[in-house]
Parts: C-alpha cells; structure tokens; sequence
C-alpha cells in the first residue's frame, strides 16, 4: 500500500499543472487602469474598488497613494488595506494609485540648496502637479464611481513632502492626510520652517511618521509636529523602523487613524494607534 501511495504521489508530482486543477481559468482582475498623460510623460491612475462596491450600492471614500504605479508603492498599498478590511480596521475605500514618473519634478518644490539642485536638476513643479491631480484626476475619478464625498492623500518619502506641502499650504483639497517618512529635510527644512512661521489654525487630521532618519529629516518633522495645532497622529518610530520598511509598517495605521471603525476587538490583538502626541486618539 505505501508503495501505491508514493508512486501515486510521484505521478501527480509530474502531472502538468493543467491536468491537476483542470481546464477551467479566468484573469485575475484587481482593478481599472487609466492611461493619462502629464508633465511630459504617460503613467497610470490605478483604481481598486472595495469588495461588494458592485452589489452593495454604498458610496466610499477616495484614498489616493502617491507614487501609485503598478511598479511603485500600489500593490503594497492595496494589500495591506486589503488586510485592514479583514479585521475592520479601516473604513472599505476605493483605492487609487498615482503613478509618478519624475518623483523629484512632480512631488517636490523648488530648491535653492546647491546639492539638491545638482541632484535633482528637474525637481520644483509641485504645485502644478497638485493642480493636475485636483483639477482633472478628482473630477474624473468622482464622476466614475460612487464616493461619499471624502478623498484622503497619502505618500511616503518625497510623496510624503507632497502630503505635507498639501496639508500646509492647501489643506482644504482633502479630508485627511497621512506623510509617513516625509523628506522635510528638502531645501534646508523649508516647508516646516515657514509651517513653524505661520499662525495656528485648523487643518484636517494628519498622520505624520518618524523613522530612524537623523540629521535634517527628523528636525524637519519634529519642528513641523511641535506646532501643529489640528488632530495629528505622530508615529514615532525612530527605534523600530527605517526609511525602507515604513510605509510597510505604518500604512495599516495611517488609514485607520483617517479612517477610523467601531470595531471593538481591536486593542485585543494590538491593531492600536500608536502615536506620541497626545492630541491623537489612540483607540
């Protein structure tokens, strides 16, 4: 009998896949792409619908995720909000990915530090890149599905210094914010400088991170934290975690923080904010 056995486990092993699970497949669908075009170069706009979107007939909110290429940062993004709707952690939202192409053009403003220009010679065009978004891709993206008339900005890195180069100067175009890693060393700290200069006003809630960065990075965001005045969330992670794994470790925070549930379970299996102001709500 166990001969029997292993020879049959061996003839399956060598079956064609086919043969094993039969004939019958269909694509994997996980979204729509659309092909646009701007600032001298085409990318996509990556668009994932919530489950049940189709039957439900709900209306959601919009999250969009800079640097939301296929190739970039959306995968990531779609699975780990993905796994926040198997434990309720987040509200369900419609996903959208902003592909990038040139991140220093289209996500950064001008600078007048002489490294940063001989690195970046392209860099500066943010606010026309804000414009294009606003302007044409959030129409277009309110017209085609059903939104509840929220739409939340969330980047990382230099998409991070957009978010909160949004959140400072326009925060009116969006809900809610999440800069995990923001670059706010860009130009000798500019933006949380001239944030730092302003009068203390309201803003929409931010989700704002620090990981083990240093230098001008972490003076940056902690200039930008100590005079917030308006719902912020400061996840502290200089212990725990670099610039590479970040996003991969607070994305799942940063949306249930924009967009919180009623679930009640999840303290228990430590799905909690962990924030280091006390201004956020930690629950």
């Amino acid at each position: 009998m166990r001969a029997l056995l292993a020879a049959l486990l061996v003839s399956l092993l060598h079956m064609p896949v086919a043969a094993q699970i039969g004939s019958v497949s269909e694509p994997l669908t996980i979204g729509t792409s659309y092909l646009v075009d701007t600032h001298g170069a085409a990318r996509r706009i990556n668009v994932a619908l919530p489950a049940g979107y189709e039957a439900s007939g709900d209306s959601y909110p919009l999250v969009f995720m800079i640097d939301g290429g296929l190739g970039q940062d959306f995968h990531l993004a779609l699975g780990l909000e993905r796994w926040n709707q198997l434990w309720g952690r987040s509200q369900p939202a419609i996903l959208v990915g902003i592909e990038t192409v040139d991140r220093q053009r289209e996500l950064l403003p001008p600078t007048e530090a002489a490294e940063e220009m001989e690195s970046y010679p392209t860099a500066g065009e943010s606010d026309s890149f804000r414009t294009w978004l606003v302007d044409a891709i959030l129409p277009m993206l309110k017209e085609a599905y059903r939104h509840d008339n929220r739409a939340f900005l969330i980047g990382e890195s230099a998409a991070g210094h957009f978010v909160v180069e949004t959140w400072v100067n326009h925060s009116t175009l969006f809900d809610g914010y999440a800069a995990i890693s923001p670059s706010l060393q860009w130009n000798d700290q500019a933006l949380s400088r001239s944030f730092a200069a302003m009068s203390p006003r309201q803003r929409p809630p931010l989700f704002i991170s620090l990981a083990n960065e240093g230098g001008a990075t972490e003076r940056g965001i902690e200039r930008l934290v100590a005079a917030a005045v308006s719902p912020i969330c400061f996840a502290d992670k200089r212990d725990t975690l670099v610039h590479a794994n970040a996003l991969h470790g607070l994305l799942p925070q940063a949306l249930q923080f924009l967009l919180p549930t009623e679930a009640d379970w999840l303290q228990e299996f430590g799905l909690i904010l962990e924030c280091a102001n006390e201004e956020a709500h930690t629950e």
